[in-house]
């Protein structure tokens, strides 16, 4: 069959499956709802360690693909509840059912266009498992992005914190005042505190839920201080001023040691970039040089090889440089 014809109706299947998406997503108002809902559901691990965990709070069913939902779920709930957690943790408007189809798309997606353009058709199929898993890599990226920035505004929160708690305010009204005036994605998180506390749910829930929801070990730090402070007392704004000097010491130990590893990480892109830099150049000065690679059998063999230790070697790198724990 003509490679074009497929593409055509690979192309024309994957634009109707687009409009499908757009035609059946949820309203604004539902996907709030379904945010508030997941949000105030107890993760309380203990809970979770003694049984199926029983829950007044209705599941998120707001998404038109709800029945994909409730299939991975039968399969595995841990996994589920894995999924929801880093859709929650990425701060991304995306339910787990959206997140499925687009990981079904992805991989479908792949594997055509691999089986269309690319020798040894017998591999789409892992090609095709490869890139399923985009959408999750993405979720990955954005969790990351926005850790990265809660943990470079948590500091300024802190010293907001202890400045209130200076002036008289209460632990509670201080968490209050850095959910109005602090740091994004930090104001964010102290706001679901505050919110929560004045629903009523205890305050080691609340701190407990924060920190499942934002994995940070400062933050942990922050809520380790919070929580011995209220059951042996003390001074807490003296504990949060140490707190303060601690995180703000790691980020800068973490500081110097980006830099004195910028060596090894482009070294890594270095050696990682070079074969596929000199193969196109030397393709471009001389066309046909390596066509032998590609249409050969023992070629096409070599090359495949080469990617698979290029990935393995700039794993390796990245593994060596960000082994570093502070």
């Amino acid at each position: 069959m003509n490679p074009l014809i497929i593409t055509a109706f690979f192309v024309t299947t994957l634009i109707s499956f687009g409009i499908m998406l757009i035609i059946l997503r949820p309203t604004k108002d539902e996907k709030s709802m379904g945010r508030r809902l997941i949000s105030l559901a107890d993760k309380n691990s203990e809970l979770m360690a003694s049984g199926p965990m029983e829950t007044l709070l209705k599941r998120n069913n707001d998404s038109s693909f709800g029945w994909m939902e409730g299939a991975f779920d039968s399969l595995s709930l841990s996994l589920s509840q894995k999924l929801r957690m880093l859709i929650l943790q990425a701060n991304s408007k995306k339910s787990p059912g959206t997140i499925m189809i687009y990981c079904v798309a992805a991989g479908i997606g792949g594997a055509f266009l691999y089986f269309v353009f690319a020798p040894f058709p017998i591999v789409a199929p892992a090609v095709g498992l490869a890139t399923a898993f985009l959408p999750i890599v993405w979720l990955k990226v954005m969790r990351g992005r926005r850790m990265k920035t809660f943990n470079n505004g948590l500091a300024e929160g802190i010293d907001m914190m202890g400045r209130s708690l200076r002036a008289g305010h209460s632990v509670v009204a201080a968490i209050g005042i850095v959910a109005e005036q602090g740091p994004e994605f930090v104001s964010d998180e102290f706001a679901e505190v505050f919110k929560k506390q004045n629903f009523g749910l205890p305050m080691r829930e609340c701190l407990m839920q924060m920190l499942e929801r934002m994995p940070s070990q400062d933050l942990r730090v922050l809520v380790t201080g919070i929580l011995v402070q209220k059951d042996t007392g003390g001074n807490l704004a003296e504990i949060l001023d140490r707190i303060v000097y601690v995180i703000r010491e790691r980020v800068r130990i973490k500081a110097e040691i980006k830099t004195h590893t910028a060596q090894g990480r482009m070294t890594g892109w270095i050696l990682c970039l070079l074969p596929i830099v000199m193969l196109v150049l030397i393709n471009l000065i001389n066309p046909g040089y390596s066509d032998v690679l590609f249409h050969d059998p023992l070629g096409q063999k070599m090359l495949m090889a080469g990617v698979v230790l290029l990935c393995l070697g700039g794993l390796t790198i990245r593994h060596i440089i960000n082994g570093i724990e502070v």
